[in-house]
């Protein structure tokens, strides 16, 4: 059983733009030193996730170049790109990309607008935690976020989402839930975190199917 939180299409893109502006402001006050450091996606730097957040309304003539340069895998291919862009632009291009996208409902080839959403809310904090920086998320928009996560065929979900699999989450700030099976309760924003796998939120949850599902997903 699930209990959805539903917003519309404009509203979504709303978040997305207030998310943006948000984020490109927590970036304007980074040091040279916190742009170096790790972000919550292994192997990439916050700088690189930045970079990465600048190429959300690639058409079809931006993907091609990409594909040329194709590295075992899309994700392998997507991380060089954003390394690439990462060493090319300075920081202050990086953080005008972001800001320059704000009221574009632009998106890249092959997806839907629920996708930037998912890319904003999620790689917002893997920049933002591992600085100890606050950056809110909206729970009703985490929430729809989680849920297009959890039903997505393609892109390919993250092998997260299939070990929450067997349990139920559910949310303490929004009427959200899914999934059968032990309890697991935590704050919107650390659920949709941990269906993208990032360990990092797994202190926030609770419930007797918390500890559980801790130790899958730290295995």
């Amino acid at each position: 059983m699930k209990d959805k939180v539903v917003i519309d299409r404009d509203q979504v893109w709303q978040v997305i733009d207030s998310q943006r502006t948000a984020l490109a402001d927590l970036l304007d006050d980074l040091s040279d030193d916190e742009w170096r450091q790790p972000s919550l996606c292994a192997g990439w730097t916050v700088r690189d996730v930045a970079a990465h957040l600048t190429l959300q309304q690639l058409g079809l003539t931006d993907v091609i170049p990409m594909l040329a340069r194709w590295r075992g895998s899309m994700d392998r291919t997507i991380q060089d790109a954003a390394r690439r862009r990462a060493t090319a632009l300075s920081t202050g291009q990086l953080i005008a990309g972001i800001r320059g996208m704000v009221g574009s409902r632009r998106r890249n080839l092959g997806v839907t607008h629920l996708e930037p959403l998912i890319d904003i809310l999620v790689h917002g904090q893997d920049i933002a935690i591992p600085l100890g920086r606050r950056h809110d998320m909206p729970p009703a928009a985490a929430a729809v976020a989680a849920d297009r996560v959890l039903s997505m065929r393609w892109p390919p979900p993250a092998p997260a989402t299939r070990k929450v699999t067997g349990f139920r989450l559910t949310a303490t700030d929004t009427p959200w839930s899914a999934g059968e099976g032990p309890e697991v309760h935590a704050p919107m924003a650390a659920l949709l975190l941990v269906c993208t796998g990032r360990l990092a939120a797994l202190p926030q949850l609770s419930g007797d199917g918390a500890a559980d599902l801790t130790a899958r997903l730290s295995r």
